[in-house]
């Protein structure tokens, strides 16, 4: 099995500027991925998303760093990273399809981490269901955001 990346692609009903306010601004993140989210959705800002209750011994807060902010075309980060600054790479890429959007969501950087074999098919299986599970809610995020007749 290749484990270089995930990819996505997804329909939404939505116009990419308002796709963009989905997966670039820290309360529209927070609707649909982590419990809590502290961003400048800017080029090389960095920020943390956390999930669980902020604060307790169980939450999982992971940095990340902004790549690319150009709205309403792409939104990129980094996260998972180390102190050797090698991490993952993820980016959503938002295509006019229609009076919606297609997005085009891509995580890398898997084996560049340099995990162990075991460690690497854990990591990649792990991501693969969290997208799984937390991309539908972006799309109805967007969604819900449209306004209906």
């Amino acid at each position: 099995m290749e484990y270089g990346s995930i990819e996505r692609e997804l329909r939404i009903d939505a116009a990419p500027e308002v796709v963009y306010e989905v997966i670039s601004s820290p309360e529209h993140l927070r609707e649909w991925w982590p419990d809590e989210a502290e961003l400048d959705p800017v080029p090389g800002a960095k920020g943390t998303i956390t999930f669980g209750e902020p604060g307790s011994p169980d939450a999982k807060v992971e940095e990340l760093t902004v790549v690319e902010a150009d709205p309403p075309r792409r939104f990129a980060f980094r996260w998972v990273g180390d102190e050797d600054g090698n991490s993952l790479l993820v980016t959503m890429d938002l295509v006019p399809s229609g009076t919606g959007t297609l997005l085009r969501f891509k995580e890398t950087g898997f084996r560049e981490r340099g995990w162990e074999a075991a460690v690497l098919e854990q990591a990649y299986a792990d991501h693969v269901r969290g997208w799984d599970h937390f991309l539908p809610r972006l799309v109805a995020r967007a969604n819900s955001l449209v306004a209906r007749p």
